[in-house]
């Protein structure tokens, strides 16, 4: 189905009013949600779509879950907003306790809550140039860290992210990722951080590097045996914080509450977000005590940190993310949506590539298999044509 035809009477109206209030900065979809659940979301004109963006990685647990909306409730008809720098509250510390329990490892560990995952890369940044008295950052090819002036500065796409909106955040070093499907394997990918280090930036001034473990918007590229490992061992050799970015890869979306886990590796600093929240707007930075507690008393915080409400969700969110069953349903589901992807792959030649870690998988689009070459006109056709359900 074309997306002219999804455009009824009420959508257009809706449309309409778009076009006349909301800046035109925002690209979305011709779709306006009345109401969802689970992972379907039904639009004013009554059609039914099947959500496989999950309001980009926020729904991991599907629209609506009964026990998060109860939560909400609950702790709605109580209070819904104190400041935690003016006054405390144990919702805040119920959601920390099970954000540590997420972060692989020992510790002994401490958290803290923010508002958005750019919020947390912030953090994460701050707290790693605080700890270590050092300026620079190292991020990788394909990144995407948030829309901040640091998340911006770290994401490695230009369009739409940072066109015309520099100069950015200095001192920040850029090395290859893996990308075995284009020639860059592990040792490629290390080697290139080893040369950043001898032509850019003297590793005794780098403060923290940080990492998607599967890179999210830069096409679900997991990391390589050996390469998260061998970075831990080159920041822990130069002193470096070594930073997980588990935004969109954490809360079971892999398979495990920190996609990093699968490599047995445990990072000094880790941030969350999206689906920690079930829905909700939250989002935290765990750590190593000594790293987090680095800093001065009120060098961290914010209005809204931690919203009572919000950690009302999160509670719930993360009882399900830490529960074994559903980490074993959640890497079940993905062998099964890999085995699928895969078949559909030995029909269809203009898939060059099935590629991910859990459920977290993706296709890549090729005009052909022998050049390789990405096909955006292809992509853009699938999304086209895919159908709401019951439409076709």
């Amino acid at each position: 189905m074309a997306v002219d035809e999804r455009v009824g009477t009420r959508t257009a109206e809706l449309q309409a009013e778009r076009e006349r209030l909301v800046a035109r900065g925002i690209a979305t979809t011709p779709i306006f949600v009345e109401h969802a659940h689970g992972a379907r979301l039904t639009d004013v004109e009554g059609r039914e779509y099947i959500d496989f963006v999950g309001g980009i990685g926020v729904l991991n647990g599907g629209h609506t879950p009964e026990r998060v909306v109860a939560a909400i409730k609950e702790q709605a008809e109580k209070y819904l907003h104190q400041c935690y720098s003016i006054a405390q509250y144990e919702p805040f510390l119920e959601v920390c306790r099970r954000l540590i329990a997420c972060h692989p490892g020992a510790g002994p560990y401490k958290a803290l809550l923010v508002n958005t995952g750019a919020e947390a890369t912030e953090n994460a940044v701050k707290i790693a140039r605080y700890h270590t008295g050092r300026p620079a950052i190292v991020c990788f090819e394909s990144a995407f860290h948030g829309r901040t002036l640091m998340g911006m500065s770290l994401t490695s796409k230009v369009m739409p992210y940072k066109k015309g909106f520099g100069p950015f955040a200095p001192e920040i070093y850029r090395a290859q990722a893996p990308y075995p499907y284009r020639g860059i394997g592990t040792a490629e990918a290390l080697a290139s951080v080893e040369a950043l280090f001898k032509s850019q930036v003297d590793p005794a001034s780098v403060a923290g590097m940080i990492y998607e473990p599967v890179q999210g918007e830069g096409g679900f590229h997991p990391a390589t045996e050996g390469f998260v490992e061998g970075l831990v061992e080159i920041c822990a050799r130069h002193g470096i914080v070594y930073i997980s970015d588990e935004v969109q890869s954490g809360m079971c979306r892999t398979g495990y509450p920190a996609a990093v886990e699968r490599w047995g590796v445990e990072p000094d600093l880790i941030t969350w977000g999206k689906s920690m929240g079930g829905g909700m707007p939250i989002a935290g930075v765990t750590g190593r005590a000594d790293i987090m507690d680095s800093v001065h008393p009120g060098g961290l915080g914010g209005t809204y940190v931690g919203n009572p409400v919000s950690c009302a969700a999160a509670i719930v969110a993360l009882d399900q993310v830490l529960d074994p069953a559903f980490q074993e349903q959640s890497r079940a589901f993905g062998d099964r949506l890999r085995a699928r992807l895969e078949d559909v792959a030995t029909r269809v030649p203009a898939i060059g590539e099935v590629r991910g870690l859990g459920a977290m998988l993706a296709i890549e689009l090729v005009e052909d298999r022998a050049s390789k070459k990405p096909s955006a006109a292809i992509a853009s056709k699938t999304i086209e044509i895919a159908p709401p359900t019951g439409c076709c």
